[in-house]
């Protein structure tokens, strides 16, 4: 699947195809969070031996920047924590962005159109 963006000289896509090309950024960023969050259960599944429960719990915490709920008492576990932390803080911006994107390009896009007919 491509999605292409409108250059300086089209005209601003209609509300209905927006709205499509935003849903469809939306879906490709709630992707990337699931996948996100599977990583985190399984890392703490694996390097922590939580019940899947806590693994997801733990894993939702740090993806929401609040940090683990439980004690981490493996040294595997800890350089996981650290690392998977550090994932999540830039994947957050990473899903913003993807939100964003369609956004601000149409904001962008509705300021620099060639308008046809005008001194400039």
């Amino acid at each position: 699947m491509q999605i292409r963006f409108e250059k300086r000289s089209d005209k601003l896509l209609e509300t209905r195809a927006y709205l499509r090309r935003q849903a469809t950024f939306i879906l490709i960023a709630l992707g990337f969070l699931t996948f996100s969050l599977a990583i985190g259960m399984m890392g703490y599944h694996i390097f922590e031996r939580q019940d899947w429960l806590d693994a997801f719990l733990n894993a939702a915490m740090i993806m929401g920047g609040m940090g683990p709920v439980n004690a981490i008492t493996t040294d595997a576990g800890k350089l996981f924590a650290g690392f998977y932390a550090l994932y999540s803080g830039l994947g957050l911006l990473v899903t913003v962005g993807f939100i964003a994107a369609p956004l601000f390009h149409r904001f962008f896009h509705y300021f620099h159109m060639d308008i046809s007919g005008s001194d400039q």
